[in-house]
Parts: structure tokens; sequence; C-alpha cells
């Protein structure tokens, strides 16, 4: 694999020129498509195969579809799913019923992405909300109890593979403590080890989960005002040793306002760190030549993926060819059993 530690973004609903370009130089690992170039369920998948003739082999396109407020595939092109509470909900009245329609979520979310080329999906969610924190996460969470988030988040994994997706958890170590957007700002947790403690274990009980997105939080109580996603202290004593985690590290979008200097700075510093790959999805711009100009910026920033990092990179991509055989149409029935009125096509 000769492949650039990084994952891209498009423009638009069709790959441009100067685009494919730009992929066929700098052949990232992997690619995003955002709310913008999502339209149609014959258009993504054109889009998909355009990428993978520009890089040259079928490389990861990720999506960020978790349920509920955040999904970039879109009511009445695509069926809506929950959000994480739900399944947290349904898992209080009951922990078996609540298992098992986590993973038929994921499992017919997984069905959907993987028949327009889409092998990887940036879910689940593993934050534990706190009373009082910006509401960032908030649904989003399958609830506040390390061991019952880990249990739901376990089982989304295994339906997305199931599909045939390799997801991602998020945020690790940790994003529910956060009194502010990190699209906006760099929030700051002043929380002690034996209040973080609960946070890091929610992430332990998927410690073996292929792919993992970083927090752009400081957790001062480890490395004062420095995000996770750009502090080697985080990374290596907290993100790979205390929870775990050995699969691929990907950054959260280095285009958030939590990281400071440019996007080459960003970069360098989240590789220097211990990051494996760098994200960047140009959330905040319009202008296709902006994001171009963006993306142009990280891919010359990003280092060829080698090593260890290569290693974690492959097993991800292994992570998204395990997909057995589903009946969706029984799948549907069983999952609207358990949680009415899901696979809705409107809003």
């Amino acid at each position: 694999m000769t492949n650039k530690a990084c994952i891209l973004s498009v423009s638009g609903a069709e790959l441009l020129r100067e685009e494919a370009a730009l992929l066929a130089d700098h052949k990232p690992w992997g690619m995003i498509l955002m709310g913008r170039s999502c339209v149609s369920k014959q258009q993504v998948a054109q889009l998909v195969e355009d990428i993978w003739d520009a890089v040259g082999r079928e490389i990861l396109v990720f999506i960020d579809q978790e349920g509920g407020r955040v999904a970039r595939l879109k009511a009445p092109e695509w069926p809506l799913f929950p959000a994480g509470r739900v399944y947290g909900d349904l898992y209080d009245a009951d922990p078996e019923k609540g298992l098992q329609a986590v993973w038929l979520g994921h499992r017919l979310m997984a069905h959907e992405l993987a028949a327009m080329g889409l092998h990887a999906d940036c879910a689940p969610v593993c934050d534990l909300p706190q009373p009082g924190a910006h509401d960032v996460i908030g649904d989003r969470a399958f609830g506040v109890d390390p061991d019952k988030v880990g249990a739901l988040a376990k089982a989304a994994l295994k339906g997305l593979e199931d599909g045939g997706v390799a997801g991602v958890i998020k945020h690790i170590p940790g994003h529910g403590r956060s009194m502010a957007d990190s699209h906006m700002e760099l929030p700051r947790v002043t929380a002690d080890e034996s209040e973080l403690a609960s946070d890091f274990a929610a992430f332990a009980h998927v410690a073996d989960a292929p792919m993992a997105m970083t927090a752009h939080i400081a957790y001062d109580h480890f490395d004062a005002g420095k995000a996770a996603t750009v502090s080697h202290k985080m990374i290596q004593e907290v993100i790979r040793c205390r929870i775990g985690f050995d699969g691929l590290l990907m950054t959260d979008d280095l285009g958030m306002k939590a990281l400071g200097g440019s996007l080459t700075d960003r970069a360098h510093a989240s590789i220097a760190a211990g990051c494996d790959v760098l994200l960047h999805c140009s959330g905040f711009l319009t202008e296709p030549d902006a994001i171009l100009a963006e993306m142009t910026e990280v891919a010359e920033a990003a280092p060829m993926l080698d090593d260890k990092a290569l290693e974690r990179a492959e097993a991800a991509e292994e992570a998204s060819k395990r997909a057995i055989a589903f009946d969706a149409e029984a799948g549907w029935v069983e999952f609207r059993a358990l949680i009415p009125d899901v696979g809705a096509t409107h809003a």
C-alpha cells in the first residue's frame, strides 16, 4: 500500500477534474463524504467509483452516519435511524432487547452504506455526557454508565462489521465533559484522574475497535491546554496504554477551530503526537476552490503510511471485508418491532 496518511473530502456531488488530479497525485488512504456530496444512492455510488478510479484502488470511503441528528444521508432518499440515546433507553428497560436493537440498527445501516461502496462509518459514539456539559454530544450518546455504553458500542461495531463496514469509535478518550463545542473553540476539561476513569472505561470496552477518532479537547490534569489530538502524553499514556486502544487512530476534523495554527501546523503536530491518519472535511467551506486548497494543504503535509500506522490501516481495511449474509427485509420487520417508527424516509 502506497497511500498518504490522510482522509480527505470533496466539494460536491461529483468529483471535479482538479479533485481527481489531487487524488491521483497524493493517493490519500481514505475519503469522507460530507452532506454536500450525498444527493442520491446512484449518485453516491458513482462518486465512490470515481474516487476509486482517481486513486487507483478501492480505498475506504467514510461517512458520518450515527443516526439521529448526525446523519449525512438524509430522508427521503435514505431511511432515518435513531440517535444513540434511543438504544440506551431500550437497554435500560430490557438489556437484551437494547443490544439486539443496536446490532440490528447498525447492521441495517451497513446494508445501506455498503451497497454504495461506503465501507467505513464514523460511529459509534462512546462519550459519556455529563450534567451541565455542552450539548454537542447530548442524545448522540448511549448513556452515562461506562459498562452500558461499552456493551452497546460493541454491539454497534459488530452490526457494522457484519455488514462489511468498519466502525470508528469516537471521540477518544471522551468528549462528554466538554463545556464548549470543539468545532468553535478548544474545550478544557478540569476533571481529575478519578473522575475521568469512567470516561476512559467506556472506551476500554471497545479497545479492539478497528479505528478511533480523537477528541479535540484539553484534559488539563494530564496535559494542560493541549488538545488530545496533538498531545503525545494523552495519546501514548492514556489512549494507547491506559485505555489499551491499538487500532488506527485518526484525528477529528483538522478544520475545527479547537486547534490553532495553520492546517500544516495541525497536521504535523497530530502526527508527531502519535495519530496515524489525518482527517479533514472542510465543513466550514462551500466554495470548491477553497475546499480544494485546504485538501491540498493537508495532503501535502501528510506523511506516507508506514510501519505501525500502515499495519493498523491494513487491519482496518480487513475489518471492512467481513460481511455475512443478511435478510434486510426481515431485519427491518424485527427492528421496527423493537423500536417503532424507525426507518421512515421522511423527517
